[in-house]
């Protein structure tokens, strides 16, 4: 459970104590990746909250998602064809089921110690 969590806050304040641009021509490619990359880690989360979570698993998954939506991109522009928003659907949609499955996990474990 930590990992995702320590990863998304050093991720987050490198990105705000350094002043690093992306090349608007980059962003689009930036955009999908990270995407994906949040979806990756609410999905760990989520697979943590399960109790199911594997490092292994994330870590690929990771790596292959954030890759494959940025290559999905790519290629859309270099077709003249906006394959991203097919990622951005995909992992859009992932992204809150994941969301929603966690806040049903947490919910339940709260009202359970409630009882």
């Amino acid at each position: 459970m930590w990992l995702p969590l320590v990863g998304l806050i050093v991720g987050l304040a490198v990105g705000f104590l350094l002043d690093w641009r992306v090349p608007q021509e980059y962003s689009s490619y930036l955009s999908i990746a990270l995407l994906a990359g949040l979806d990756t880690i609410f999905g760990g989360i989520r697979s943590f909250l399960e109790r199911t979570f594997n490092v292994r698993i994330f870590l690929s998954g990771f790596v292959f998602n954030t890759l494959f939506a940025a290559g999905l991109a790519f290629l859309g522009s270099f077709l003249g064809i906006d394959l991203y928003l097919a990622a951005i659907v995909a992992f859009g949609v992932r992204l809150f089921n994941n969301l929603a499955v966690i806040r049903r996990i947490v919910l339940s474990r709260w009202i359970n110690q409630q009882e």
